[in-house]
């Protein structure tokens, strides 16, 4: 069973958390993580959110998601980065962030960039109704070489399409 979660903003007393876990063995090749000042940065600039996933009765850390563009006229919000520690917590935090970017958010657009090496996040998004909209080959660095990032969308209509058919939650 999975515990209750909830996305808490990031505070800069949080960043030593998330150095340690952009920088984690297991996360490392999947993103590509900031600096310390990127995520200072961040944290103070309106057009970002970043948070901190807490789980349980505890409200463990147990992740940090970066949304960028909330503040964009386009209403195209980015999913920048989701790491998260421990696995197994994925479908249920996508979901959350879709509620917050259309719901709140009143995106237009969600879209995200994923590493090809990413087979396990790729079929998430898919299956959470992400379609793919094009490729950026060898666009990262990636060990001795490069990888391509795939770029994924979601639009407001389409989320609505999935709420009417009961593939996420109603508002």
């Amino acid at each position: 069973m999975i515990p209750p979660i909830r996305l808490r903003p990031m505070m800069l007393s949080d960043l030593d958390y998330v150095q340690t876990v952009e920088t984690g063995a297991h996360n490392q090749p999947f993103i590509t993580s900031w600096e310390r000042a990127q995520h200072e940065g961040a944290v103070r600039f309106p057009d970002f959110r970043q948070f901190v996933i807490e789980t349980g009765p505890g409200c463990e850390r147990s992740g940090l998601v970066i949304l960028q563009g909330c503040r964009n006229a386009q209403k195209s919000v980015e999913f920048k980065r989701i790491v998260l520690q421990p696995k197994g917590l994925g479908r249920v935090c996508v979901r959350l962030l879709k509620q917050l970017a259309f719901r709140d958010l009143h995106a237009h657009r969600f879209w995200l960039d994923v590493k090809k090496l990413n087979v396990r996040a790729l079929t998430l998004y898919a299956s959470e109704g992400f379609v793919e909209e094009g490729r950026l080959r060898e666009s990262v660095r990636a060990g001795d070489g490069y990888d391509t990032l795939i770029v994924m969308s979601m639009l407001d209509r389409e989320y609505d399409a999935r709420v009417a058919l009961g593939q996420e939650a109603p508002a």
